[in-house]
């Protein structure tokens, strides 16, 4: 399928700038990101009732933001732990990623959605700590399940780019650490090899037109990785899931753009997975590139990507989700 006409059409806006980074420490050029970032015919979001918290974490406090719909609840409701992608390096609770999503799968799912504010790589913080943040708000759901409205074997844990990333490494601490699965793992065009698989020839091909602003290149994977480890070893593949023993998970969504260079990593991982006995539904999401979730329901594929997601959090319970290998829109 072609590039959605809405997405194609703003790419004009950045097609001769180089990269974000350089992008967003040029004043000169910050009218152009904002007009591409900014969605007018956006629809209203949905209304739910949000709290932030700060919880405990071995580095010290987190900031997470719940979610709960507006209504009574008629009994305890699913929970998805919801975790902001960013490179590592960029993010918080409030990017459209990170609170356009929780608002919409609570409303959705009528589930609670407690989004993580981890720590970020940056002024020499390095892997393990965004991963124990993670870890840390998954458990903290968890131990806190009947206060939050929630059925503890309806808890779901996922996140989106470096947050999938993030997500999948926590929940592999979690089955090694505390012999403990969420019902579900949700990973959203995913991060999870430091030197990702290659791309396909025809893929070559369709990605080739497009910015370099808009592409995940291998070198760019290489430093985004190489920034979050920092020197720390990961002999347990917490941090590059990719290399984890994957054996005994539990069921995973994953849902990739179909304008991704990081499809080919979660294609990959897709495969180890049912080659591990993991149950795994594989979603390509038509139209889209990476980061998809940053923009508004408004868009069919966003729209269909986001009842995937609520499906799943809606249904999951105790290791149960239906395969479906190899989905397209």
């Amino acid at each position: 399928m072609a590039l959605h006409p809405s997405i194609s059409a703003r790419l004009s806006l950045i097609e001769d700038l180089p990269s974000w980074r350089e992008a967003l420490a040029d004043p000169a050029v910050q009218p152009r990101l904002q007009e591409y970032r900014t969605w007018k015919a956006a629809p209203a979001l949905p209304s739910v009732e949000t709290s932030d918290e700060s919880i405990p974490g071995p580095h010290g406090p987190i900031a997470v933001r719940v979610y709960r719909p507006p209504s009574a609840p008629q009994r305890p409701r699913p929970g998805l732990v919801w975790v902001h992608g960013g490179g590592w390096v960029f993010g918080d609770l409030d990017m459209h990623e990170a609170d356009w999503t929780a608002r919409e799968v609570c409303a959705r799912a009528d589930a609670v959605v407690v989004s993580v504010d981890y720590r970020l790589a940056v002024d020499g913080v390095t892997y393990p700590v965004p991963h124990d943040d993670v870890v840390a708000g998954a458990q903290w759901v968890r131990e806190n399940a009947a206060v939050l409205g929630i059925e503890p074997a309806r808890i779901i844990v996922g996140g989106a780019s470096a947050g999938a990333n993030l997500a999948a490494g926590a929940v592999l601490r979690l089955r090694d650490d505390d012999k403990w699965l969420p019902a579900a793992l949700v990973l959203a065009y995913a991060t999870l090899h430091s030197v990702p698989p290659p791309l396909s020839p025809p893929l070559v091909e369709a990605f080739a037109p497009l910015p370099r602003m808009v592409r995940i290149l291998p070198e760019d994977v290489a430093e985004m990785t190489g920034n979050y480890l920092g020197r720390t070893p990961d002999p347990h593949g917490y941090a590059l899931p990719a290399n984890g023993v994957l054996d005994g998970l539990c069921p995973v969504l994953l849902l990739d753009a179909e304008y991704d260079d990081l499809r080919a990593s979660s294609e990959a991982f897709a495969a180890t997975l049912v080659d591990a006995g993991v149950p795994a539904r594989h979603v390509t999401v038509p139209g889209v590139l990476h980061g998809f979730l940053n923009l508004p329901a408004s868009l069919e594929p966003v729209d269909h990507a986001l009842a995937v997601l609520a499906e799943t959090v809606t249904t999951a319970h105790a290791g149960e989700l239906a395969l479906d290998q190899g989905e397209r829109g």
